[in-house]
């Protein structure tokens, strides 16, 4: 009996603990239920038409042209002609021009230093002397020669027929050789007493020098370094893609279609720039860099030979160029910035659709792209980048009507400000 009691109270407390856990269940569906009802009740939204705005780009005409190329280099600035000056003679140095200082600029002739000649005036006079002995002995064999042409006449017989010793015709050649000898030995030793004044071979400047006054200097001592101021060369490296844009002359001829060069460099945040010309192309390609190179002659680099002034353009100095290329006719400049990948255009028709085309690139500098490559009369060149370009494509054009697609959708509160957001766009 005792167990039957207690299996009847256990029955009302597992009732109990069911309806504890189903009552939270059932509140639960009933609310979804609710929802489902509401939502199932509630009215459709209206349909409105939204208005799709096609990407705004900005566009510009196609124009082929004759475009005269210019192809950029740099290069350092060096002398055409550079030289040591040797003594040729020896001798203690008892005077230097004033200008005797690096930097100092001498004109053709000039002399820049002398060294003691004493010796050599002596020379001269020793030389001279004996040339006028000569001079007296070969007086005195030709009245030998006569006076014994005139004794072989006295005996009948032609002078064809007198031996050469009985004319004196020996002693005579003799005579004029010695002359001819000692005339020498006076140019030798003009010629080193003009060596002991070191003059400029050219207009130059000193880059270097090697000796002052006192010193002495013996034959074969270097004495200075100067280079040439006339004008000043430019050697610039080319690439092998530019060089068939270039007018460049031929190894063995003097082309007459000079290029011009324009020289330039920025000094203290001005451009200075020099006007040249391309005067040889050396016609070597470098075998490490696989470069040609050409030369720009700039003339009187520190304008000290013409009245007109201008920025000195120091040996030495690093420079950039802009050398005159060939004239290209017929050919379209592509900005950079409407270039996409290697060789994308994109291009819009008189219908404002879209066009993806690859070009063929004839060359690129900084600022453009240019192509030989013919494009559609009504086709214009995008310049406005776009983030997923589709073929075919609507677009708007700034400054034009526009062309508006419509289609019905439901209008929802986040279409709705969508819309809105295009609109004030």
């Amino acid at each position: 009996m005792s167990t039957l009691a207690e299996n009847n109270n256990k029955k009302p407390r597992r009732m109990i603990q069911l309806r504890y856990v189903l009552t939270p269940i059932a509140i639960i569906l009933l609310a979804i239920i609710g929802l489902i009802v509401v939502a199932a009740l509630a009215p459709k939204p209206a349909k409105k038409p939204s208005i799709i705005k096609a990407p705004l780009v900005e566009v510009q005409s196609i124009e082929r042209q004759d475009i005269r190329f210019a192809i950029s280099s740099q290069g350092s600035v060096v002398p055409r002609t550079q030289t040591n000056l040797v003594s040729e003679v020896s001798g203690q140095i008892t005077s230097v021009n004033d200008k005797f200082n690096v930097g100092g600029f001498f004109k053709k002739g000039e002399v820049l230093l002398t060294i003691d000649d004493i010796s050599y005036r002596v020379g001269l006079l020793q030389a001279q002397s004996r040339l006028d002995a000569a001079n007296a002995i070969l007086v005195e064999e030709q009245a030998r020669k006569e006076q014994a042409e005139d004794e072989w006449l006295l005996t009948g017989k032609a002078l064809s027929a007198a031996p050469v010793l009985a004319l004196r015709l020996p002693q005579l050649q003799k005579a004029k050789a010695d002359v001819k000898a000692a005339e020498a030995d006076v140019t030798d030793a003009e010629v080193k007493l003009t060596r002991t004044q070191i003059k400029a071979p050219y207009d130059a400047m000193l880059k270097d020098k090697q000796v002052e006054i006192g010193q002495y200097v013996s034959t074969g001592s270097t004495l200075a370094m100067i280079f040439a101021v006339d004008y000043a060369e430019v050697r610039l490296p080319i690439k092998q893609r530019d060089v068939e844009f270039l007018n460049l002359p031929k190894i063995n001829q003097q082309d007459s279609k000079v290029s011009q060069v324009d020289i330039f460099y920025q000094l203290m945040g001005t451009q200075h720039t020099w006007v040249s010309n391309l005067t040889r192309y050396e016609g070597e390609v470098d075998s490490r860099s696989r470069v040609h190179y050409v030369v720009a002659q700039v003339n009187d680099p520190y304008s000290v030979l013409s009245t007109s002034e201008h920025q000195e353009l120091r040996i030495g100095t690093f420079v950039n160029a802009s050398i005159a290329g060939k004239t290209i006719a017929d050919i379209v400049a592509i900005p950079r910035d409407a270039l996409h990948g290697a060789n994308k255009l994109y291009l819009v028709d008189d219908k404002n659709k879209l066009h993806i085309q690859e070009i063929n690139v004839l060359r690129n500098d900084a600022d453009y792209v240019y192509s030989h490559d013919v494009f559609a009369e009504n086709h214009r060149l995008i310049t406005t980048q776009m983030e997923t370009p589709v073929e075919g494509m609507t677009l708007r054009i700034v400054g034009e009507p526009a062309v508006v697609e419509k289609e019905t959708a439901p209008e929802t509160a986040s279409q709705t400000e969508s819309t809105e957001t295009q609109g004030d766009d």
